[in-house]
This record gives structure tokens, sequence and C-alpha cells, in this order.
């Protein structure tokens, strides 16, 4: 069970007088959005009003932890809704941004956070739901994920990425948290005899998918946090800072090639393998399989029998993922009364309860009805994001249509979103679909595009693109693909799906996606709409956060740079610490350059001359100084390396001083040595 305390009071404090200081008019508006997306508060439609998401490392919750939420819910946000989302956060919606700090506060009395939860940075790391409980699993991943949270949480390499990052961690080769749409996954494997982790990077679902592709096909326990950090910087390094639609890692693979990518990936992780070699590792309790049953995508949807004898996993069903301060309260007490104290929510948007024992479950599935709370049932495995009601990006009004949609006798997986980014993942449904806007006869019209027999899990394959259709048809079409699959004889929906022609659903569908000029008022309309579609202009989402300054994202991996040479210092490393110090300098001198006009030089010694040109004074005096001194350290000791050490931090200090009177809403202090 993760007990580490995530929070961090004084960070609160912080984005408190963060918040005072926007609301007088301190600072504008992009600037304080990149500062409130790194403490988790993502802005909504509804003005006034903001989400808070809430970390959940593998979707592990205590009983104190629901009644923190439920009190957030309860307390601080205008409806009483918590959502559970595909990534095993929690999001509460409806809070006013005044009211932010103190219902962080609350969290962080149980060592929760919303830090890192939106952004660019490393978002909440996923886990098979069954994590420590699964017979089939080699080891429980809990520690794996505990150990990366807290290797990533606050790291200066993880403030201002190019764009977010998702990790999954699985037990097995079954894949249940799904490495293939991830930008890294790792699968526990036994090979040879010895444990290990297999490691899959460039995944992605939204705009243009992708699966990943193997960077490991072994490596041991003890270099896991070399391959994540490796990737993590690549992906820091050479990922497009310009072009968000362009900016995650799954472009790298595209723009590289497998092999260049491959290659560069090696070079990031001999170089954090120096820099980390002394850095304690995250060991998990490896154990043989005792079991074979695969539970299912996303998490078991009946009783299911743990590893450890006559204890079980009751599995809890969220309609649309939603749950309400007095279900959560009621489920916390439920679970304190029966000596349970652990719950998993899953990527199916559900909670796990785990290690129940036999004689408990029939009064515990009592308490649950008197909760309003239920196990799954057949055609209810229907996932969906928050789509208009909430989200800046939402084109239709995915809530609502997942509520009329069903995955019948078949229980099939229906995977909603509200336009393609892909919150909901529909590429890895058995029937997946994502919002539009599409004109027919000059008018917009709302459309959902289709996909089919995806499967994030291992052996799986993301979803075949299908037609596209109104929003009006979408229930009468899911209903005719169903149909045929029952009628086929398939027990498998993947399986037959995949054995039809290309053009099979296209056909299938045909008539229900032509409209006609005299039929098209009949398909103007969303789901909950009296009024024709329109796609409302908000600015965009924020899930890429706002535009960067480019020197806060320098001083962060500069920061980063400076940690690297401080462990290859004390490992007696001299000369590759002199080479952090050349990427402190080139990194702050192109930074400090860009901010004053200039442009980004690679060469330290034509940077010196345009600093030279920009800046007068110490600034450029010493990094000419430092230049020389780093030119000329081939053979440097311990003593003159310490001394330079020395120089470059008071150089970043300096130079962090003199952008903030150039740009007075700069705020360095985490990423320099000013705090």
């Amino acid at each position: 069970m993760n007990t580490k305390n995530l929070s961090d009071m004084d960070e609160i404090k912080r984005f408190e007088q963060a918040i005072a200081t926007f609301n007088a008019g301190d600072v504008d508006a992009d600037r304080f959005t990149s500062v409130r997306l790194q403490q988790g508060v993502y802005g909504q439609r509804q003005q006034g009003v903001n989400m808070l998401r809430i970390k959940i490392p593998g979707g592990r919750l205590k009983a104190e932890q629901l009644d923190a939420v439920a009190d957030v819910v309860e307390s601080y946000a205008q409806r009483d809704i918590a959502h559970v989302t595909t990534r095993q956060a929690i999001q509460v919606h409806f809070i006013p941004l005044a009211e932010m700090p103190s219902a962080m506060r609350r969290l962080a009395e149980v060592g929760m956070t919303t830090r890192e939860a939106c952004g660019n940075t490393i978002r909440n790391m996923t886990a098979c739901p069954l994590s420590g409980v699964c017979p089939r699993e080699h080891v429980n991943v809990a520690t794996h994920v505990d150990g990366a949270t807290a290797h990533f949480l606050r790291n200066p390499l993880n403030q201002q990425l190019p764009r977010k990052f998702k990790i999954s961690f699985s037990g097995c080769e079954a894949d249940c948290a799904q490495a293939m749409l991830h930008d890294c996954g790792l699968v526990a494997v036994k090979r040879d005899g010895q444990h290990g982790f297999r490691v899959r990077a460039g995944g992605g679902l939204g705009h243009k998918p992708r699966e990943s592709i193997v960077v490991e096909e072994f490596i041991a326990e003890s270099e896991l946090l070399f391959a994540l950090e490796a990737l993590v910087s690549l992906h820091n390094r050479y990922s497009d800072r310009t072009k968000r639609a362009k900016s995650r890692i799954k472009y790298l693979v595209e723009r590289f090639g497998r092999q260049v990518f491959l290659d560069k990936y090696r070079e990031e992780f001999e170089r954090t393998k120096q820099a980390l070699a002394d850095q304690p590792y995250p060991k998990g309790e490896w154990r043989q399989p005792t079991g074979h049953e695969i539970p299912g995508q996303g998490a078991p949807r009946k009783l299911f029998a743990q590893h450890q004898a006559g204890l079980f996993v009751l599995p809890v069903a969220l309609p649309v993922g939603e749950i309400s301060s007095a279900q959560l309260r009621g489920l916390s007490r439920l679970m304190n009364l029966h000596g349970l104290n652990e719950v998993h929510t899953t990527q199916d948007q559900n909670f796990a309860i785990l290690d129940v024992p036999q004689d408990k479950l029939q009064a515990l599935r009592g308490g649950l009805a008197s909760l309003g709370l239920n196990e799954p049932g057949v055609g209810d495995n229907v996932v969906t994001c928050p789509g208009t009601s909430t989200c800046r990006l939402g084109i239709t009004a995915s809530t609502l249509a997942a509520g009329k949609l069903s995955g019948g006798s078949a229980d099939l997986r229906i995977r909603v979103s509200g336009c393609h980014n892909g919150c909901a993942q529909p590429e890895t449904g058995d029937i997946g679909i994502y919002g539009e806007g599409k004109r027919m006869h000059g008018k917009l019209v709302p459309h959902y595009q289709m996909y089919f027999a995806g499967n994030g899990m291992g052996g799986g394959k993301l979803g075949l693109k299908g037609p596209t259709l109104p929003v009006a048809r979408i229930e009468k079409a899911i209903a005719r693909v169903q149909l045929a699959h029952v009628a086929s004889g398939y027990a498998s929906f993947f399986t037959w799906a995949r054995a039809q022609q290309p053009e099979y659903f296209i056909n299938l569908l045909a008539d229900l996606t032509e409209v006609k000029v005299e039929e098209l008022q009949s398909v103007m309309q969303d789901y909950g709409d009296e009024n024709d579609f329109r796609v409302l202009q908000l600015g965009g989402g924020e899930c890429a956060g706002a535009t960067q300054v480019l020197i806060g994202a320098n001083f962060f991996e500069a920061a980063h740079e400076r940690e690297y040479r401080n462990a290859l210092v004390f490992q007696r490393k001299y000369s590759e610490a002199v080479q952090c110090n050349e990427a402190i300098l080139r990194l702050l001198g192109s930074g400090l350059a860009q901010l004053l006009g200039g442009k980004r030089q690679d060469d330290l010694q034509q940077l010196a001359v345009q600093l030279c040109q920009l800046v007068y004074g110490p600034i450029a005096d010493e990094f000419v100084s430092l230049v020389a001194q780093l030119t000329n350290s081939d053979e440097i000791t311990v003593e003159e390396l310490a001394s330079v050490n020395a120089a470059v931090d008071s150089w970043t200090v300096k130079v962090a001083t003199y952008a903030t009177e150039v740009d007075a809403q700069l705020d360095l202090t985490e990423s320099s040595l000013l705090i």
C-alpha cells in the first residue's frame, strides 16, 4: 500500500500567494496558467470555476483518503460529484480558484497531492488494478510505481517538458495497464530464470494514434529508473517545443525512425546510468504466478479470487465514472466496518475493493446497495470523458451519449470521447467513438468517429478506424454492429471484427452515414441540446500548458544537469561532471540570449561572443571566463572542479536575478538556486 506522503504544505502556500498575485493583476493569465497547471488545477468551460485533478499513483486509495476526497467535493465544489478517470486519477470539478489551496490542504492531510497532475509533466502513473493480488503477476508493481513517482515528483527534469508524458506498469505479460498506448510502458517479465521488465515507448492516442515500440526486451529491476529517466530526458531534449500537435514522444519515433530513436535512447540510458549509479532503486517481491485467468481490459467485472487464499476483489460500478461525496464516505465507512483498507480506481472508471474475505461478501454487497452502488452488470462497460459538460476541448456531450449506450448481451467495451484527444481511449474499445463537427449541406452537424476491435493489452491492437456518423444515429449504429456480431456466432468481438473486409463497417452503416437535405434537421442537435449544434471557441484546451517562456524550461533542465554533476562528482567521474557544467552554461546562456532577442547557440565560444553583444558587465564576463576554464579542463583536479562548480552556481544565481529584472513576471525560484 502506498504510504508515502506526496504533499508539500509550503508549496500550497506558494500557490495561494500566486493566486493573490494573479488576482492583483501583477501576473498575466498566460503565466499564471502554467503555475496553475503545475498544481493540478485545470480550467473549465464554465467561468469562475476549475477542475482539481488528484494524483493517485497506481490507483491505490485508503479509506481515510476516500473521506478526504469526499470532504473536498462537499466543502469546495459546487456540484456533488467526483470523477474517476481512465488514468486512475480523480477529478473534482466546479471549484472556485480561491478555494483550491484549502482543498489541497485537506488532501495533503492524508498524503495526497495534485502536483504535476496537469501540464507538461509526467502525469499520474497507472498500473494493473489488481497489483498485489493477481494470481498471474510476477511482482506487485506498486513498489515500482511508488519509487518512480517519488523519483520524478518535483524533479527539475519533470517541470517543463515539451508536453505531457504518461507511464504505465503491468505485473505480467497480460499487460492490463496497456503499455501499447503509453509514452512509456513497463511490463514485468521472466526471462531465462531472471526477473525484470520489458520497456516500450512512443505510444499514444488522440491525434495520430500510435502503438509503442519495444526499446528494451529485458532490463533488470535495478535499471528500471535508468530506462525511465533516459526516455524522459530524450523527450525533454528532442521533442518539439514549438508545435503542440507534434510534441509528444511518439513523434520522435516518427521523426527519427525506429533505429535512430533507439540509438539516441541508448546514449541517454548510458549517461543516466552513470549519474544515477549510486541511487537506491525500488525492489519488488517477485514470485511464481499461480493462475492464468486474465481479468479483462481495465479491471475485473465480477468477483475475482486473489492469489492470497480466501480473499477476493469486489468490483464496484460507477456509471460514467461518477461518485458522490455521500457514496465516498459510505464506502469508507463500510471498509472500516469490515476491516478493509484498500480500494483501487480502475482504467474502466470503477472501483475495486481488495482483500475481501468470503464471509464478508454478503454484508459488503448489502452495504454497497444501500449506497446505490453495485457490481458491474452486463452491458454497462461504458467509459466516457466529461466532454462538453466541463472540458474546454469538448465537442460533443459524451457523458450524455454514454448514458444512452450499452455493450449489449456480449458485454462489449464501449468507449466515448467528446473530442479526438481520446481521454476515454476510444481506440482501445470493442467499439470506440470520439466527437467531432462535420459540415453537411452547409450546416455543422455533430458526429462521432467510430473505431472497432481495439485492445491495448498484451497481444492487442489499436482499433480499426470506421465511418463517421451523426450523433443522432450513433445508438442505432452501435446496436446494428452488435447484432451483426451476435449473429456471426463469434464469441470474440475482436476476432470477428478483424476477420471482416476493410469496407465491411462502412457498408454496414452506409445508410446511417448519409444525410439527405430533407433529413438535415433531424441530425442537427447533440444530446441534451435543444438548439442546433455549434462548437464553442474557448481558446483551446490547457493539457499542454500555456505558452512557455523558454528560459524557464532551460533553468529546469540546467537544474537537472546540476543534480547529475553533483552525483558524478561524488562518484569521482570528473570529466563527465565537467560536461554537465558545459550543458548548464549552454542552456542558461542560450536562454538568456533568447530572452534578450538573440538566438540559441550550442557552441560555447560563439555563445560567449553573442552574450557580450547582448548583456554587459559581470554576467557576460564571467561566462567568458567559465567557458575558458572548461575548455582547458582535460586534467582537472577535484579542487579545481569544486571551484568551477561553485562559480557556475554563482553565475546561475546572477542570471536568474538578471532575467527576473528583465521580465518581472518570471518565477525561477523552483528552477534555480534561489530557493
